[in-house]
């Protein structure tokens, strides 16, 4: 069998409305969902991503701590971007720019490079291209 690929993800964030927004703006799109999961635990925004895949983001009902996101802790370090090669991710590195969105540049690797930025709840996010490319 072959193992299948990611369909979607979700991310839990400590204020939907600002998130919900943050992403819209780096997304270039609305939510196509937006609602109280049926349990009634927890409420779900979810965007459609090219290529089929979905972004969450979720809030608890309950969830007081409002903790900022740490990939020095068990749990998540980062999302990763696909992306097909240097121009795209240069393209991208200049459209955070223009988002206001703070991040480290194009840093290069011998696995491949990448740009690094941050979502308001701290949680890592890169865009990436195989190295090569």
């Amino acid at each position: 069998m072959v193992f299948p690929g990611l369909q979607h993800v979700a991310i839990t964030v400590s204020d939907l409305a600002r998130s919900t927004e943050w992403y819209a703006r780096l997304f270039g799109a609305d939510p196509v969902l937006d609602e109280d999961e049926e349990s009634g635990t927890f409420h779900h925004t979810v965007f459609a991503l090219h290529g089929g895949m979905l972004f969450g983001l979720h809030t608890h009902h309950g969830n007081e701590t409002k903790d900022r996101a740490d990939e020095l802790r068990t749990g998540l370090d980062h999302i990763g971007f696909a992306l097909n090669n240097t121009a795209e991710l240069e393209q991208w590195r200049d459209h955070l720019d223009e988002l206001g969105i703070t991040h480290g540049g194009i840093k290069k690797a011998h696995y491949g490079s990448g740009v690094s930025f941050r979502d308001p709840d701290n949680i890592a996010l890169e865009f990436f291209i195989a190295p090569g490319t």
